[in-house]
């Protein structure tokens, strides 16, 4: 059973061995697409492409509750995910590798949690993000020779439009990065003690910037600097398969009411 989990672009598809397709069923509806299970080097993993493999999911409408859920069934116990963000600082450029410790929240209309009752839990969220995997893939991308950053802040909005220059203002003054997908999948993951971690690309600066933010500009960023996730992956998976040196999985404790 694959401990890892792996959330991204269908584009880390190819990173996988042997793949075979899995259809899971879960309380809460249809995954994004059917998850693959297959290897990375001999790391063995779940893959599940976040927006479907032909990417016809918009991000405020991921069913983040059934592909958690359906991560969880199959016996993982720590996600990887890949995102694209765009950047609210100056010293944060396009292609940059950025992995994030906080984050917040500007969703509007998302499911958050798996406990509607009439179990009731309150877990904490002062640290969401695995900080062991967090250093692991840091140091994996900065061994590839990246421009890369470790600790800080990702808004995730709702999308799927792109922030007005008043907005973009707004969170610079408390985030680094913005995107739109981060929430409510990592929360999900907290409320089943699994490990998070994201690894982050840069595709632009952000509308407070002169230039407003372009998706042919985005798309492009994205596939010039395609091949690092994949490389930072294969070097880190096979460390981070070792045991769990974090306490994600103690997350519910004393969580419940």
């Amino acid at each position: 059973m694959p401990r890892i989990g792996i959330i991204g672009g269908s584009g880390l598809y190819n990173l996988l061995k042997s793949p075979k397709s899995v259809i899971v069923e879960t309380p809460y509806g249809n995954p994004s697409d059917m998850i693959d299970t297959g290897t990375i080097g001999n790391v063995e993993v779940a893959f599940l492409a976040r927006h479907g493999k032909k990417h016809q999911i918009p991000p405020h409408m991921v069913n983040y509750r059934a592909n958690i859920w359906a991560m969880k069934h199959l016996g993982v116990e720590r996600i990887i995910t890949a995102n694209a963000v765009g950047s609210l600082r100056e010293e944060f450029p396009p292609g940059q590798i950025f992995i994030p410790d906080q984050f917040i929240d500007f969703t509007r209309r998302r499911p958050l949690t798996f406990y509607d009752g009439p179990e009731v839990y309150h877990v904490s969220a002062a640290d969401p993000f695995c900080p062991h995997m967090n250093t692991l893939l840091y140091e994996a991308s900065k061994k590839m020779g990246y421009d890369s950053h470790l600790s800080g802040t990702y808004v995730c909005i709702e999308g799927p439009r792109f922030s007005t220059r008043s907005e973009s203002k707004m969170f610079r003054t408390f985030a680094d990065i913005i995107g739109m997908t981060l929430v409510p999948e990592i929360n999900l993951a907290n409320e089943l003690a699994m490990c998070y971690s994201t690894v982050a690309t840069v595709t632009d600066y952000d509308v407070w910037a002169d230039k407003p933010v372009d998706t042919s500009e985005v798309l492009k960023v994205i596939k010039e600097n395609e091949e690092k996730v994949p490389r930072i992956l294969q070097d880190a998976l096979p460390v981070i398969a070792g045991a769990r040196k974090c306490s994600c999985g103690r997350r519910l404790e004393n969580a419940k009411i």
